[in-house]
């Protein structure tokens, strides 16, 4: 059965936070909940550049990959309503805060240390983690941009346990209970 939210969403929702936190996971399925598309920045790139990120770390550096990640926001933020997941330095650059802030909303998905290093730990496709003790490199990385991620319009806690339907909802009622405008009415027809 289709799930349905009584509001439309009037502008982009940008989740940004740490790797691990459900930014992808938990924006699909907030897209779905919310009737609009979901884009994730960071496979958008992969695409437009035919190679994973990894790969372009590798070969031409994270300065490279930054200005291709801003290229892509730009882009993703154009047309209608959606949810679109960051990547984990996006909101690090102050022109992609500023993007963001113009065109739609930030919401920073919160997580603690020990639960983001349980969704992590296991994959070898997070280049900054590909060091001698990625859990430090994961907390390090955690403090320096906490101050980052703290000025997102919104921020919601994710919580160990909750599956992703109810952590979908839990984001949904945060930007429902938000003064910024995110929702529009539907008209009787649902549109």
């Amino acid at each position: 059965m289709k799930k349905f939210f009584p509001k439309k969403l009037a502008k982009p929702v940008v989740l940004v936070g740490m790797m691990g936190c459900g930014k992808s996971a938990v924006g699909a399925e907030l897209a779905e909940l919310l009737s609009v598309p979901f884009l994730d920045s960071d496979t958008e790139i992969k695409t437009a550049e035919r190679m994973e990120i990894a790969q372009m770390f590798q070969q031409f550096g994270e300065a490279y990959f930054r200005e291709k990640e801003s290229g892509m926001l730009e882009k993703l933020l154009g047309g209608r309503p959606k949810i679109l997941g960051a990547g984990g330095g996006t909101f690090m650059l102050e022109r992609n805060r500023r993007l963001i802030a113009d065109r739609g909303i930030s919401l920073w998905i919160k997580a603690e240390p020990e639960l983001l290093w349980e969704r992590v730990r296991h994959k070898t496709s997070r280049p900054l983690l590909l060091t001698p003790d990625p859990y430090r490199t994961l907390t390090e990385l955690l403090n320096e941009r906490t101050p980052f991620y703290s000025m997102a319009q919104i921020a919601v806690e994710a919580e160990r346990g909750l599956s992703l339907a109810d952590m979908a909802a839990k984001i949904a009622l945060a930007l429902e209970n938000s003064e910024l405008g995110v929702f529009a009415e539907r008209d009787e027809h649902g549109a």
